[in-house]
Order: C-alpha cells, then structure tokens, then sequence
C-alpha cells in the first residue's frame, strides 16, 4: 500500500538552499525510500513565532510512500540530523525543518505526530507551495489548501506571512536533471 504524504522543508541557517536540496535528496534516498509527486518552488518567508531571526527558505514536496506515518516521520528527524538540526529554542534558527504535514486523509491527535500538522493551515509558507504543486490539495479535516490560504491572507494584515517566490533557487528531485 502506498500513501500520499506532504512535508514542508525549510531553512535559515547556513547555505539555505544546498541544506534544501541536500534534504530532498536525504529524503528521497535509500531503501524504502518515498516516490517524488511534485516539488514545490522555493519561497523565501520571514518567521512566524519564536525569537528574531533571519528569513527562511521554504518548500513543500509531496510524496507516494509505501511506509507509515511514524516511519516518514523518522526519515524527516534523520534528515534533520543529517544537516545538524538543534532543538534549543522553540521556534528559533534552524539549519533544517522537516514537518510531516499530512499523511493520505488521516487524521490523528497522536502527541508524537498529530496529522494532519496542528497549525498547516494557519501558515502560507506551508499552503502556498502545497497549492503551487496541487491546487485541488485538501487539507484533511481543514478544508481546501486554496480557501484556508485565502483566510490567511485575508486575515494576515500586519504582513507577517508575506512571501517571496524564488524562481532563482529552484531545487530539483534526484534524477531530474538540473534546471
């Protein structure tokens, strides 16, 4: 059996994007490995939450996996290791962040990894890339990827989720050549 899963990625520490690609190409590698559906462009977003801090660069990439939501969950924790992730501020700086945002249409109050991700649909840095690489995306028990981003933004009048779209940093899935 196979799974549709969404992560999110991102970074503010360090070279952002070589930490990005270097993440999909973790996530993507080895035995048991998820199948690549679609990669995101890269967004560069200011931080929500947590101490002051540098921008983040931020891409979702969706996924066919034939393992469980806790075994994508332990690849996502790998990847961040792999690249040096520290947990010492909430919300703080971070080489990387890899999120388990949904799991096929589970729905699931687990402590260790509630599904669909407690806050993917309050944060465009999450939405707008999911919709980018499927607008019909749904998130399970939320609602339309489109409507909850509409929300957002509507809502966001201060401008503390404003995006940049960064065509000029586009990353690529392993075996899709450079472009």
């Amino acid at each position: 059996m196979v799974t549709r899963a969404v992560l999110s990625l991102g970074s503010n520490l360090g070279d952002r994007r070589a930490t990005l690609q270097g993440a999909v190409d973790h996530l993507l590698a080895g035995p048991d490995a998820p199948t690549a559906v679609a990669l995101s462009p890269v967004y560069e977003t200011a931080p929500v939450g947590g101490p002051e801090q540098g921008a983040f660069l931020n891409v979702v990439l969706v996924v066919d996996t034939p393992g469980t939501a806790r075994g994508l969950l332990e690849r996502a924790q790998d990847a961040e290791r792999a690249f040096e992730r520290v947990r010492e501020v909430r919300w703080g700086p971070r080489t990387l962040d890899v999120d388990v945002i949904a799991f096929g249409d589970t729905v699931d109050e687990d402590p260790v990894l509630t599904l669909p991700h407690p806050r993917a649909h309050l944060r465009a840095f999450v939405l707008r890339p999911w919709l980018d690489t499927d607008p019909a995306a749904i998130v399970p028990g939320r609602g339309p990827v489109a409507a909850l981003l509409a929300t957002v933004e509507e809502e966001d009048t201060a401008g503390e989720q404003e995006l940049t779209r960064r065509d000029d940093l586009r990353l690529r899935t392993p075996g899709e050549a450079e472009r």
